[in-house]
């Protein structure tokens, strides 16, 4: 069993590797995935495959209608997970993004609404930088369903607040 988790007792504080601990869990805000959001990504990225640009390909695509892109997905989990207070607290702390895994489960279009569920998993500290543990924090995208969109799990490398943590 964890050791519980209380936010406000962390307020103004920094949280470091050893504050985490595997299966605490924290919701994101909301955000509506817009037009603008695709049309702005397929610029910035060079994307413009018919899929998401083309309403009339895409109405004759199985999804039946434009998808947003699927990094763009990614890219929207990401700022949404920054918007978490949990996640600014361990601002400082976080040293680097050292792998990423994703799979995308169900297309994204224009009106849903996405929310990150993010999860502790495995942590273990660094052998080759001491001072230092790997997280695996798990990142669960859901439409305004419910329904998982995007599963993934973003390894950070983050400082430890002692040496033997």
């Amino acid at each position: 069993m964890n050791p519980p988790f209380d936010l406000d007792e962390h307020l103004g504080r920094r949280l470091y590797f050893d504050d985490l601990h595997t299966g605490q869990t924290w919701e994101s805000p909301r955000r509506t995935v817009t037009e603008a959001d695709v049309v702005q990504f397929a610029g910035l990225s060079g994307d413009y495959n018919a899929l998401h640009t083309d309403a009339v390909f895409a109405a004759g695509h199985p999804f039946g209608q434009r998808a947003a892109h699927g990094l763009l997905t990614l890219a929207i989990a990401s700022g949404l997970t920054t918007r978490m207070p949990v996640y600014r607290l361990m601002d400082g702390a976080r040293l680097a993004l050292t792998e990423l895994r994703c799979q995308w489960r169900l297309p994204v279009f224009m009106g849903d609404t996405l929310h990150v569920e993010l999860r502790i998993g495995e942590k273990a500290l660094s052998k080759k930088r001491p001072g230092t543990g790997r997280v695996a924090m798990q990142r669960t995208v859901k439409n305004q369903r419910g329904e998982v969109v995007v599963e993934s799990e973003w390894t950070t490398l983050m400082q430890c607040r002692t040496e033997a943590a």
